[in-house]
């Protein structure tokens, strides 16, 4: 066995060799024009179109993502709880929750804002018709957001 991590009693596992999975020159960027080498397809995907693009670098908030959108959740389903039972706008708990909530959702949301912008910027070279279709959804995020923060702003005042 050449895996050093390997001890008796853990299954073998036949493992492929690592090596460069992108940038220019490599297997899946053979030329720096972002097309992929058949040779690093299996069979059932040579001759296809390319599905995706590598990631290059995370975002800024992309490990506290989740995290951070969860707080957003319960934040909203509470203040939505007690719109429903009849709290109004300027109850303190709904101006409490979007308080809390309304900065989270636009560092969350900018975060994915920027990784739909990264991931636009890296389809046009290969196919610019998905690159435009996801810069489309930057300007639809970018209004999404505007309302978001118009609603917070009235919720707030009120």
């Amino acid at each position: 066995m050449d895996d050093e991590r390997w001890e008796p009693g853990m299954p073998v596992l036949d493992r492929q060799a690592v090596g460069p999975t992108s940038g220019p020159g490599s297997a899946l960027d053979p030329g720096g024009h972002g097309r992929r080498s058949s040779t690093a397809l299996p069979p059932s995907l040579q001759g296809m179109p390319q599905r995706s693009v590598p990631e290059v670098a995370p975002t800024p908030l992309q490990r506290h993502y989740i995290n951070l959108s969860v707080i957003v959740l319960i934040c909203g389903a509470i203040a939505i709880t007690a719109l429903e039972l009849g709290a109004s706008l300027g109850s303190p708990l709904v101006k409490l929750c979007v308080a809390v909530a309304t900065p989270l959702l636009v560092l969350t949301t900018m975060d994915a804002i920027l990784r739909i912008w990264r991931s636009a910027w890296a389809w046009m070279p290969v196919n610019r018709g998905r690159g435009a279709f996801r810069l489309a959804w930057v300007a639809v995020s970018l209004v999404g957001l505007a309302a978001l923060v118009g609603g917070a702003v009235v919720v707030l005042l009120a």
